[in-house]
């Protein structure tokens, strides 16, 4: 993310795509995780969670708010695979 300034230009998203990808990829499996003690109501329900979080966040233009988006999903993925449920915080 080296282009635009503040802004992410297309050259920018087209190059985070692919890791966004992957990271969602990875987390709607990590939620499948036998080692999360969910059920699978709360299992689908984290999943349309994670779904709308994404779509939420494809909109967004600013490169610092991108990769904070970035080292969040990948903190939550390394909770999931240490069998955690990341919490909701503000």
């Amino acid at each position: 993310m080296a282009k635009g300034l503040v802004w992410a230009t297309a050259e920018d998203l087209s190059r985070n795509r692919g890791k966004v990808l992957s990271l969602y990829r990875q987390i709607l499996q990590s939620i499948n995780s036998p080692k999360l003690e969910m059920s699978l109501a709360a299992r689908l329900a984290k999943k349309a969670e994670v779904r709308s979080t994404f779509m939420l966040a494809a909109g967004e233009r600013s490169l610092h708010n991108i990769a904070d988006l970035i080292d969040n999903a990948h903190y939550s993925l390394s909770l999931l695979r240490n069998g955690q449920i990341p919490k909701h915080t503000q």
